[in-house]
């Protein structure tokens, strides 16, 4: 019963996690350090023992969560959680009326492990700033307990007598002053929970959760109990602190297509710029018989640009070609000095770390421009930071613009 419960429980959580997989627009944690929380609740829990009423078994109930949203569809949590467990039994006398049922109750502590899956962000899209989200949360149990896991069943020798009062014969019944329970020690029951929360936001660091739990786990009561599996509904209520407040970025491609025009469009420019300058020298060398001088400055085609992916200061293949583009015309010009300037997407990242990265942008094209062999005496770089859609679309603005 026990694997069951165990396997049952992962394949729901791999049910959740596919059904995340299916985010459209791909937003994710950028650094392992972002979207880990904190959640701290109390509430109640009510077991579903047979021997026992409903409301006969609802003690306090706490717990502590700890987790991280991988994305703004699903995350992962780890909780403890525990007080008491609190039912009524007879086992194992529930055939003799002499005996009445017992009050029971365990101290126990337990351990969670939910696959959570956002249903609100799943069917409607993640919009940063939304006040209520609903979650799906499912996963292992276990409960730790010391209890009696056994009985040791005591007999007596009961007479049967006829209408007069004579005996008749004896029967074997349990006898309850013999009868004791056996096997007291700490066990580790697995099971198996599911369960929907309510999210409330306050801000992007701040919520209050309201959840209700269902589990099925071995008994707490262990001997004790007429079942060897019992239910329990958790109903809490708590807040969860986001350390940082949520961060999630969008993992959205680099317009390669756009890319490619601008290189043609360089590439044609250059074309060109050769063209007229072999005209020129024609016309130099034809002039008879007064020298003129002709100079003919080939200035740099436009700006160029060069693109990055998030968070990095590497050059593609793509950005190596245009500044070898670059650099044939900035040697063909040595009086000229080019700045270049390194940009960040300013909605991704602190201003700090855009800084230091659109910095690291420049100081790479600087470096390739150099080993190409651009002398340094015509180079200046600077790293300017985030910046906010100077393309209109904020991937276009981790770029490296060299003029």
């Amino acid at each position: 019963m026990k694997n069951k419960l165990v396997i049952l429980s992962f394949l729901l959580a791999g049910t959740a996690i596919s059904a995340s997989a299916q985010d459209k627009d791909h937003y994710y944690s950028e650094s392992w350090k972002d979207n880990i929380f904190i959640s701290i609740g109390g509430g109640v829990q009510a077991g579903t023992n047979p021997d026992s009423k409903f409301g006969q078994s609802i003690t306090p109930l706490v717990n502590l969560s700890v987790g991280k949203l991988i994305n703004p569809v699903w995350g992962v949590r780890g909780q403890v959680y525990g007080w008491q467990s609190k039912q009524k039994t007879a086992y194992p006398f529930t055939n003799t009326p002499t005996w009445s049922k017992q009050k029971r109750t365990e101290n126990y502590v337990g351990l969670n492990l939910d696959g959570m899956l956002n249903l609100t962000n799943l069917f409607c899209g993640y919009k940063p700033g939304r006040l209520f989200e609903g979650t799906l949360f499912v996963g292992p149990s276990m409960n730790i307990v010391k209890n009696y896991s056994a009985w040791q069943m005591g007999v007596a020798n009961h007479a049967i007598t006829d209408a007069n009062g004579f005996i008749t014969g004896y029967e074997t019944v349990i006898d309850p002053a013999t009868t004791v329970p056996v096997g007291h020690k700490l066990r580790c029951l697995v099971g198996a929970s599911v369960g929907l929360g309510a999210k409330f936001n306050i801000n992007p660091e701040w919520a209050i959760d309201i959840e209700a739990r269902g589990q099925v786990t071995p008994s707490i009561l262990g001997a004790y109990s007429s079942a060897s599996t019992d239910g329990y509904i958790h109903l809490t209520a708590g807040v969860t602190y986001t350390i940082g407040g949520k961060k999630f970025v969008s993992g959205g491609k680099v317009d390669q297509k756009a890319i490619n025009d601008e290189l043609n469009k360089y590439r044609d420019e250059l074309a060109l710029a050769q063209a007229e300058l072999a005209a020129a020298m024609n016309a130099l060398e034809n002039v008879q018989p007064e020298v003129v001088e002709v100079v003919k400055e080939i200035e740099v085609a436009g700006p160029r640009a060069i693109f990055f992916k998030i968070g990095s200061a590497k050059i593609d293949d793509y950005g190596m070609v245009n500044i070898q583009l670059a650099a044939k015309i900035i040697k063909e010009n040595p009086s000229k000095v080019y700045k270049v300037a390194g940009y960040c997407d300013e909605a991704t990242g602190t201003s700090s770390w855009n800084k230091t990265l659109s910095e690291m942008r420049a100081q790479a094209v600087y470096d390739a421009l150099i080993k190409d062999g651009v002398s340094k005496d015509q180079l200046e770089y600077v790293g300017f930071g985030g910046t906010t859609n100077m393309f209109g679309k904020n991937f276009l603005n981790r770029v490296v613009i060299l003029e």
